[in-house]
C-alpha cells in the first residue's frame, strides 16, 4: 500500500508539508543520507567494527541505502506488563512473531529484551539486525516504582549476535545519576565489542506535570535530555515527539526558584509553536544531527495509521533519522502491523517530503 500523505495529514497537511524553518537552518545540520557513516561517523573515535555494524543497520530493510531508520521495539512486556501489551494480540507472546513482524514490515532492526531475542537468535540474528535492550522498568513490585535497572549484560547481547544495544535513562529522576553511570559503562563496552548504541532519553519526574500540562514532552527539557544522551556517546537517540515547550520556566515558577538553566533565545529564536521547529530543537541537541534522532510512535489509539504518518512527516522534515514504533504495530493483526510500518517507511522514501 502506498499512502496518500496529504490525505493522512488532513487539516494539518498545509502546516506540516509546506512549513519552512526560520529557527535553525537545515544547512547547519548533519542530515541523514546514504553516506552518513562515511560523512559523519567515520571521523569519530568509534572502533571500525562499530562503523561496520552501523552500515549494516542502515543497509537493511525497505529504507536500505537512504540513511533513514525504521525500528520495531518490543520491550513492553516488561515495561508495561505482558498482559497489558500482548492481550490485544496474543500471538506476540511468542518472540518469533515479534521478529517476523519486523522482517515482514521491512524494518532496519528489531529491538527487544535479552529473553525475546535470545529465544530465536540462532534462527534470525543473521537475517535482521538485533538490538538488545539492556535495562527495564518492571511493574510487578508493589507499590509500583519507576526505575530502569539492568536486566542484561552487554556481553550477552554480543554473544547472541546483536548488532546494537539499547538502554533507557529517566533523566530528571532521583535515580538518574546511577542510571547514567551504568549506561555509560555499558555503552563503552558495547563500542569495544563492535556494537552501536541506542539511548531512550526519557524524562521522569512528577514535578514535570503542572496544571494539566505534561512537560515530559517539552522541547526544551527533551532537548537537554538528548544532549545528555549524546554526551554518553549514544549513536542513536530515541525521544518522544515534543508536544509543548517551556518546561524550564514552568517548573521554576511552580517551585518558586530557578530550575536548571535555559536562555530566552531557546523560546524566541530556536523554537516556535510549529511541531517541526520543536522537533528540530531536539535534533539540534543531538550535536546538530551527528547522532540520529528517532522519535517514538507512541501508544496505540483510534487513528494509529494517520498518527504514525504525521509523526514520520514531522521527524523527517525536522531533520530526524526515523521512527521507532511498537504498540501501534504489534497490537493488531500482523498484516495490519506490516501495513502501518510500511506506511511510516513510505514517508522517508517519498522525495516530495523534504527537509524544512
Amino acid at each position: 500500500m502506498c499512502v496518500n500523505i496529504a490525505d493522512m495529514l488532513g487539516k494539518d497537511a498545509e502546516q506540516l508539508l509546506n512549513h519552512q524553518c526560520s529557527t535553525v537552518s537545515k544547512k547547519m545540520l548533519h542530515l541523514p543520507g546514504p553516506d552518513f557513516v562515511d560523512r559523519v561517523l567515520a571521523a569519530t573515535d568509534r572502533p571500525v567494527p562499530v562503523l561496520r555494524s552501523m552500515q549494516e543497520f542502515f543497509n537493511h530493510g525497505r529504507l536500505s541505502g537512504t540513511g533513514y531508520l525504521s525500528i520495531l521495539p518490543v520491550d513492553q512486556g516488561i515495561e508495561h506488563s505482558a498482559g497489558a501489551s500482548f492481550a490485544p494480540n496474543p500471538a506476540y507472546f511468542d518472540p518469533e512473531n515479534i521478529v517476523k513482524l519486523a522482517m515482514e514490515g521491512g524494518c532496519n532492526a528489531v529491538a527487544s529484551t535479552l529473553g525475546v531475542l535470545g529465544a530465536v537468535a540462532r534462527k534470525y540474528a543473521h537475517k535482521i539486525p538485533f538490538i538488545v535492550k539492556l535495562n527495564h522498568n518492571e511493574l510487578l513490585s508493589y507499590p509500583n516504582t519507576h526505575d530502569q535497572v539492568m536486566f542484561a549484560d552487554v556481553r550477552q547481547a554480543w554473544e547472541l549476535g546483536a548488532r546494537g544495544v539499547g538502554a533507557t535513562i529517566y533523566f530528571g529522576s532521583a535515580e538518574s545519576g546511577r542510571q547514567i553511570q551504568e549506561v555509560s559503562e555499558a555503552f563503552q563496552l558495547a563500542h569495544e565489542l563492535g556494537m552501536f548504541t541506542v539511548l531512550w532519553c526519557y524524562l521522569r519526574n512528577p514535578a514535570f506535570k503542572i496544571d494539566g500540562t505534561d512537560y515530559h514532552t517539552a522541547a526544551d527539557l527533551t532537548g537537554q535530555a538528548n544532549h545528555l544522551g549524546v554526551t554518553l556517546k549514544a549513536d542513536i537517540i530515541k525521544q518522544k515527539m515534543p508536544e509543548t515547550n517551556g518546561g524550564y520556566p514552568a517548573v521554576s515558577e511552580k517551585a518558586g526558584k530557578e530550575f536548571g538553566k535555559t536562555n530566552k533565545n531557546v523560546y524566541s529564536k530556536l523554537t516556535s509553536e510549529n511541531p517541526i521547529d520543536l522537533t528540530r530543537y531536539q535534533v539540534v541537541n543531538c550535536y546538530m544531527g551527528r547522532a540520529g534522532l528517532i522519535n517514538s510512535g507512541g501508544p496505540s489509539g483510534d487513528n494509529d495509521l494517520a498518527d504514525a504518518v504525521r509523526t514520520a512527516v514531522i521527524n523527517k522534515r525536522a531533520g530526524g533519522m526515523g521512527l521507532i514504533s511498537g504498540r501501534k504495530a504489534f497490537q493488531r493483526p500482523m498484516a495490519e502491523g506490516v501495513e502501518l510500518l510500511q506506511a511510516i517507511q513510505d514517508v522517508y522514501l517519498d522525495r516530495s517530503v523534504t527537509i524544512a
